[in-house]
């Protein structure tokens, strides 16, 4: 079936209803990132509070959702407390498709206004309702999917309910998150605890079917398929040190060994696979004092190594904890990580008990906590309060994941022009830079301009991560045309998405400013024998690799898009000239 429309919520009012999406808008913008970023650009007034009432919150899902191989996705899009900027995350497991499922015709949910009391939105046993969720006020992730046996379930924890800068929306009980840049706080400000879906996954389609075994089957013998068969996304943690740009101890260490924490380790904890029965198996699951957890690579990066710790076990209950909590874990692990550095910690890096008991604080956000109370706003709002912001650093008010940008300026251009802010998933430039010596502006530019463009048409889609890398070549086009949805070049597509993200951006006050790296990534890494050794960010270099990157966009050298570019991709021109005093972090 065609999804040709949304559903439409409004807390303050109480009311739920279908409403279409325009044509234009639908070839114009697909779906997921696309579908949701125009939304958001059309419905938020700048300067808008980001947990205030008037924020939207989308649940997106693309003309594609549920036929596509590997693991369905849908994205959460909103502005985001964390940063004030615009913000898409993206979460898997079985929620996608059951929303799916429960909404055939709909490309996802629109969520504006607050309910007075905890509520739920239920779909597909019928027509969409809110009902009181009451009885689920202050109950973690796992307790919150338990209470929904026969659904699939996104909700949010105590951090989302506390209204957590950096809360996230979880799934499947908390083995999936949308997560960086706090969804869930804006979730739980409308007290909304959670969105329940009866659906059942929906079915291929007939067109579709040989076409899905065949990018299955090329998914299989790709190397990005044998990776993650091989060991998901912890094997990244193996990566980061090898090449030495893995960050720890607070990003005032780098760590090379991480035997106790990497992928053989994780390896060793593991009780199965996420789901063994598929041929690729997803994440480690693993068993610990609470129940089990799945850890992705970002746990041991900002768990492991950047709080100092060698011991996988610890590192997996840490993960579960943020999991129930439902905090991002790489925020929560920088802003420990602070803390320590800081000295405003009781206890150092190292210390699982010490650093559990933190994240409790931060999520529960407790009356006169006040050191609780800084952090859960963020590393760049503790600093503010306290002092020290040269220990973790941020774009854009995001800590920065496990990736350090002084192993490859295209990465640094990657983080400083991220729309989310300090993000690797837009472009990993890293990953094959780190290893040449060859690479000059021209290619940095091209490779992250290309990876940015790709990944917002494919988010668009909202394809898996990694299943979706046999996409690239046409960017889904196949699959669109199999359907016979009408659809732009979607090379036009991912370019309008991002400068239509970029023009929100500006509305909200961003600029050439904002698209900057802290001053420590000046100093060299660690010298040794990983490619990374010695390296720095040159800050001539940066500003020149800059220059050139808003060249190629089309911006002007303030980072602003040019009244022509817009023009010529059919991009509204308001943004260019009336921009607003970005809210301040406690706002």
């Amino acid at each position: 079936m065609t999804r040709t429309r949304v559903l439409d919520v409004d807390l303050s009012a109480g009311t739920v209803a279908f409403e279409p999406v325009p044509a234009e808008w639908r070839r114009r913008y697909l779906g997921g990132k696309g579908l949701g970023a125009r939304y958001l650009y059309e419905e938020l007034s700048p300067g808008a509070d980001p947990r205030g009432p008037e924020n939207l919150l989308g649940f997106m899902l693309g003309p594609l959702s549920g036929a596509l191989p590997g693991e369905s996705r849908y994205a959460a899009v909103t502005k985001s407390p964390l940063t004030g900027a615009f913000l898409d995350s993206y979460s898997g497991g079985t929620f996608p498709d059951r929303l799916a499922g429960s909404l055939p015709d709909c490309l996802g949910v629109l969520v504006t206004g607050a309910a007075e009391e905890p509520t739920a939105l239920v779909v597909g046993d019928g027509e969409p309702r809110l009902e009181p969720a009451g009885d689920l006020a202050g109950a973690d992730t796992v307790a919150t999917a338990e209470a929904y046996p026969d659904a699939a379930v996104a909700c949010v924890g105590p951090a989302g309910e506390s209204a957590v800068a950096y809360a996230t929306i979880a799934s499947d009980a908390g083995d999936h998150h949308a997560g960086r840049g706090g969804a869930g706080a804006v979730m739980g400000s409308k007290n909304l605890k959670a969105v329940v879906a009866h659906g059942d996954s929906p079915d291929v389609p007939d067109e579709l079917a040989a076409l899905r075994e065949t990018y299955a089957d090329a998914f299989a013998t790709d190397d990005t398929g044998k990776w993650q068969t091989a060991g998901e996304t912890l094997e990244s943690i193996d990566f980061a040190a090898e090449v030495g740009v893995l960050p720890a101890n607070g990003w005032r260490d780098t760590a090379n060994e991480v035997d106790g924490i990497g992928i053989e380790a994780a390896t060793e904890a593991a009780a199965g696979r996420e789901h063994p029965e598929k041929d690729v198996p997803g994440g480690f699951r693993v068993e610990t004092d609470d129940g089990e957890t799945v850890p992705r690579g970002a746990a041991p990066m900002t768990l492991g190594a950047g709080l100092g710790m060698d011991d996988f076990d610890a590192v997996a209950a840490l993960g579960e904890a943020c999991d129930r909590l439902g905090v991002d874990v790489i925020t929560a692990g920088n802003a420990v990580a602070w803390a320590v550095r800081a000295g405003e910690a009781d206890f150092d890096f190292g210390d699982e008990e010490g650093t559990r008991a933190l994240l409790e604080r931060i999520a529960r956000r407790d009356d006169g906590d006040a050191l609780a109370d800084a952090l859960a706003e963020g590393v760049d709002a503790a600093a503010e309060r306290y002092g020290g912001d040269e220990y973790v650093p941020t774009v854009k008010s995001m800590e920065l994941p496990a990736y350090d940008p002084r192993g490859a300026l295209g990465m640094a251009l990657a983080y400083a022009t991220a729309d989310r802010g300090g993000c690797h998933r837009r472009a990993r430039p890293i990953e094959e830079e780190v290893f040449r010596e060859d690479w000059d502006t021209a290619r940095r530019v091209e490779a992250v301009v290309g990876a940015q463009n790709a990944r917002a048409v494919l988010w668009s889609l909202v394809v898996d991560d990694f299943a979706g890398e046999t996409l690239w070549d046409d960017l889904g086009a196949e699959w669109l045309d199999a359907l016979g949805v009408p659809h732009d070049d979607p090379r036009h597509v991912g370019d309008r998405v991002w400068t239509l993200v970029r023009l929100f951006n500006t509305r909200e006050g961003f600029d050439r400013g904002d698209d900057t790296l802290p001053p420590q990534f000046a100093d060299p890494l660690p010298a040794g024998d990983a490619p990374a050794a010695g390296r720095a960010v040159d800050g001539e270099a940066f500003e020149r690799l800059l220059d050139a990157y808003y060249a190629a966009r089309g911006w002007d050298d303030r980072g602003v898009p040019t009244a022509e570019r817009c023009e010529a991709l059919g991009l509204p021109t308001d943004a260019i000239d009336r921009r607003t005093d970005r809210p301040q972090a406690d706002d």
